[in-house]
C-alpha cells in the first residue's frame, strides 16, 4: 500500500507542475485562440467530419483521410513514434525485475506470508525440480496473476514497444517470478496463464489509458486525464512520470485510439432455488454489469492486436455472498489479426482471437483461457433496423473447472485443470435506438488431465431483450440457463440445469463518432 499512495501521490504532484510545450506545426496554431479553444473547435470539427451516417457503414468525408495515418474517424492507426519512442531493452527489463522486487519484499516483510521467504536454497531446488500443478484459489489463479502479467507487460508497452515485442516481457516477468520470487515449486499453469492473458488484458489497459490520455490539453482537464490514465495502466502512469510526458504538451494527438461503446446495467438479479425454476423461490440480490465495446468490427483495415475488442463484467450482491462471490463472470475477447469484406449487403469481419472467460456460478466455477476463428456479421434489413452475428469457434488449451454437484477434491484444490474447445453464438436484432432482442449461447467441451479423471459439458444460454424508456436509457429483461453434464470414471454421471433472471435499466453511452450496438 505505500507504494502505491507514493505512486499516487508522484502522479498527482507532476501533473500539477508547469508545462513544457513540444514545438509541433500540427493541429494548434498560433494566432486563432487559446488552446481550449482550439482545441474544442479541433474535436467539434472531428465529429462532424467523420461521425457514421444512420444506416451506413462509413462517414461521410472518409475521402479527406490518409488511410494510411488514420481511421475512419480521423485518428491515428499507431501511436506516433516520434512522441513515443521505443526504449532501450535495459529500461523494461530493469522494471520486470522491479515488479518481482515489489512483490517479494511485500510478501516477506510486509505479509510475513510462508512462501515469501527464498533463499539460495528454494531457488535451487526450483531450478532442478519439475514444475507442478499448483493448489492456489481459484479466484487468485484465474483473476489474480493475469493481473500480475499486465504489469511485465506495460513495463514494456508503455515504453514504446508493440504488443508482439510486449508479449516475452510478460512471459520473462512471469517465468523468473515463478523459480525466484516464492519459495513454492513453479508451477504450470502460472507459466501459460499469466503471460498470456496478462498481455491481453494489460493490451485492453494500454488502449483504454490512450484513450483517456490527451497531451493537448492542459490545467485541470489534464490532470484529471493523467490521474485516471494512471489509474487504469499503473505502469504506464509511473513511465510517463520518468519520461516527463506528463509535463509535455503537444500540439497534435499522439496515441493511437478507436471508438468506445459503454454499457451499464442495474438492477434485481433472482437466483431460483429449484433446478429448471422461473421466478421460483430463490435469493433476488442487486445486480450491476459493465460492457465495453472497444473499435468498430466493420472498419475497413488492417487488424492489429486488440484493436478490437469486448470486455464483460457482472456482479451481484446481496445474502451471504463474500468478496470473491460477488463476481458472477468476466467474459472477453480481443482480435489478433483479421480482414474485412462484404457479403451483398452483409459486412463481415473474419479473425483470430483470445478468449477470456471467468464463471463463478452456482453450478459450476470455470476460468479459461482460449484461442480461436471468429466471423462478425452486419445486415441493415433497413435504415434503422440491423442485424448483428457473431460465431466463434476455438480450442481451450488451459482452464480450471469445478461443478457443484460433483466432487472434486484433489488434496487441497477444489478444481480439476482441463483442456477442450469452445463455440459460441451472440445474435442481436437491433431496431434502431427503440428497442433490442438478443439471443446468446455459449458451450463449453472440457476434458481433465490434472484431477478427477472425466469430462464436462457446460452451457450458458441468455435471450435478452430491452425497450427504451428515455434518451439513451433503456428497461431490459435476461434469462440465464446453466447446464452442466459431469462425466466421471470413479463416479455417476452429474447433470444439472440452474436458471436465473435479471431485470434492469440499461445506460448506453455511445461513442459521439461511431453508431454500433454491436451487442
Amino acid at each position: 500500500m505505500r507504494l502505491f499512495y507514493t505512486l499516487f501521490f508522484c502522479l498527482w504532484s507532476a501533473v500539477l507542475l508547469q508545462a513544457q510545450v513540444i514545438t509541433a506545426p500540427d493541429s494548434i496554431k498560433p494566432g486563432l485562440g487559446n488552446r481550449e479553444q482550439q482545441l474544442k473547435r479541433i474535436k467539434e470539427r472531428q465529429k462532424r467530419l467523420f461521425r457514421d451516417s444512420v444506416g451506413g457503414t462509413e462517414p461521410a468525408n472518409t475521402f479527406l483521410l490518409d488511410t494510411t495515418l488514420f481511421n475512419k474517424y480521423g485518428d491515428l492507426l499507431h501511436d506516433d513514434p516520434e512522441y513515443n519512442p521505443r526504449q532501450p531493452l535495459w529500461k523494461p527489463v530493469a522494471q520486470v525485475v522491479g515488479i518481482n522486487a515489489v512483490f517479494m519484499g511485500y510478501n516477506r516483510f510486509i505479509a510475513k506470508a510462508d512462501y515469501g521467504y527464498v533463499s539460495t536454497q528454494s531457488w535451487k531446488r526450483n531450478l532442478r525440480t519439475e514444475p507442478e500443478w499448483d493448489t492456489d484459489e481459484f479466484g487468485i489463479n484465474f483473476i489474480g496473476h493475469p493481473y500480475q502479467g499486465t504489469l511485465y507487460f506495460n513495463a514494456a508497452r508503455s515504453q514504446g514497444y508493440t504488443y508482439w515485442q510486449s508479449l516475452p516481457f510478460a512471459v520473462g516477468g512471469s517465468l523468473t517470478w515463478e523459480y525466484f520470487g516464492e519459495n513454492t515449486l513453479p508451477s504450470y499453469n502460472d507459466l501459460i496463464y499469466t503471460p498470456l492473458n496478462g498481455a491481453a488484458l494489460g493490451e485492453i489497459l494500454y488502449r483504454l489509458s490512450s484513450n483517456i490520455l490527451d497531451d493537448r490539453t492542459t490545467g485541470r482537464e489534464r490532470m484529471i486525464r493523467e490521474v485516471a490514465a494512471g489509474l487504469v495502466n499503473p505502469m504506464r502512469g509511473l513511465n510517463r512520470l520518468l519520461q516527463g510526458k506528463t509535463r509535455q504538451v503537444t500540439n497534435r494527438e499522439v496515441y493511437e485510439k478507436e471508438p468506445i461503446n459503454l454499457t451499464f446495467f442495474a438492477g434485481v438479479h433472482r437466483q431460483n432455488q429449484e433446478q429448471d425454476d422461473v421466478f421460483g423461490d430463490g435469493d433476488t440480490k442487486v445486480m450491476f454489469n459493465a460492457q465495453l465495446d472497444y473499435g468498430n468490427p466493420f472498419e475497413v483495415q488492417k487488424r492489429k492486436p486488440f484493436d478490437l475488442f469486448r470486455l464483460r463484467v457482472e456482479l451481484s450482491a446481496g445474502g451471504k455472498d463474500t468478496t470473491a462471490g460477488v463476481i458472477n463472470n468476466i467474459t472477453g475477447y480481443g482480435i489478433l489479426f483479421g480482414r474485412n469484406g462484404k457479403l451483398g449487403k452483409m459486412d463481415l469481419l473474419t479473425g483470430f482471437f483470445q478468449y477470456y472467460d471467468y464463471w463463478n456460478t452456482r453450478n459450476f466455477d470455470l476460468g479459461a483461457l482460449g484461442f480461436g476463428g471468429g466471423l462478425f456479421t452486419r445486415l441493415p434489413l433497413s435504415k434503422q433496423v440491423n442485424l448483428y452475428n457473431n460465431l466463434h469457434l476455438g480450442v481451450i488449451p488451459l482452464a480450471g473447472n469445478s461443478t457443484r454437484f460433483a466432487p472434486d477434491e484433489n488434496g487441497l484444490r477444489n478444481y480439476v485443470y482441463t483442456t477442450g474447445l469452445h463455440g459460441k453464438l451472440e445474435s442481436t436484432l437491433s431496431l434502431g435506438r427503440y428497442a433490442s432482442l438478443a439471443f446468446v449461447y455459449y458451450h463449453y467441451w472440457l476434458n481433465t488431465f490434472e484431477g478427477l479423471e472425466g469430462s464436462n459439458s457446460i452451457g450458458i444460454v441468455r435471450p435478452r431483450a430491452t425497450v427504451r424508456l428515455f434518451k439513451n436509457v433503456s428497461l431490459g429483461y435476461e434469462h440465464f440457463g446453466y447446464t452442466t453434464n459431469r462425466r466421471l470414471e470413479a463416479y455417476p454421471t452429474q447433470r444439472s440445469v440452474i436458471t436465473d433472471q435479471k431485470i434492469f435499466l440499461q445506460l448506453f453511452l455511445e461513442d459521439s463518432q461511431r453508431r454500433g450496438r454491436y451487442q
